[in-house]
């Protein structure tokens, strides 16, 4: 397939999702993404293919300017693949949709992926949801952010414009998180669809999130199911 690459010119979509190639082929496929300048949307979801798959991936996007979509959901992707790709989203203009749902990404890369969606300072995704302009759909569920990188994220939909769809439900945020999240959502004017589900959210941070989305003019869906938010405190969410 990788051979192929190189000599067709017309390929738009390209999905590769449960074929068990692995980590060489992985390799293989994004060396020839290196010359092939028509392929937009690639589907690379469950291929485990590791973390030197995703590094060469994430330097094939420093430079490539015409894929738009990128799955690579459920490939056993750590932070060293996580962060690279963080750091390929400040050179990207292109990208528009990201899915590392299930991976082993822990808050090294949601701190760098944040600065990345921003224009200031954090880790690596947090680090690039800071710089980068294209990027609208961002799903990191089911990984392992925890706190720190939580709050990095929310922090960094402060300053972002372009984001409209973010997931980071199971990543076990927090409250610190939380109340972050309760900034970001008073300050955001482009999200319309976050979802912050199974993250050990309490009663106190719901009542703080539902007087948030009176003030919040673009969110029209939220999701925060399995959390500890209380009776009282979800017809609250729901009423606001």
């Amino acid at each position: 397939m990788s051979e192929a690459l190189y000599q067709i010119t017309t390929l738009a979509d390209l999905w590769c999702n449960y074929v068990k190639k692995c980590s060489e082929a992985g390799k293989a496929l994004a060396k020839a993404l290196s010359t092939n300048f028509t392929v937009k949307i690639l589907n690379l979801s469950s291929k485990s293919l590791y973390n030197e798959s995703g590094k060469a991936l994430a330097e094939i996007l420093c430079n490539n300017i015409t894929i738009t979509s990128l799955n690579l959901e459920n490939n056993k992707l750590t932070d060293e693949a996580g962060k690279a790709l963080a750091e390929s989203l400040h050179k990207n203009t292109t990208l528009t949709h990201l899915n590392l749902n299930n991976n082993l990404l822990s808050h090294e890369t949601g701190k760098a992926l944040a600065e990345a969606l921003c224009e200031s300072t954090g880790k690596a995704l947090a680090e690039a949801l800071c710089k980068n302009t294209t990027l609208t759909n961002l799903n990191l569920s089911n990984n392992e952010l925890g706190k720190s990188a939580g709050k990095a994220l929310a922090e960094a939909l402060c300053k972002n414009t372009t984001l409209t769809n973010l997931d980071l439900g199971i990543n076990t945020l927090g409250e610190s998180t939380g109340k972050a999240m309760v900034e970001a959502l008073c300050k955001n004017t482009t999200l319309t669809d976050l979802k912050i589900g199974c993250n050990y959210l309490s009663e106190s941070t719901g009542k703080a999130l539902a007087e948030a989305l009176c003030k919040n003019t673009a969110l029209t869906n939220f999701y925060l199911s399995n959390n500890k938010l209380g009776e009282s405190e979800g017809k609250t969410l729901s009423d606001a």
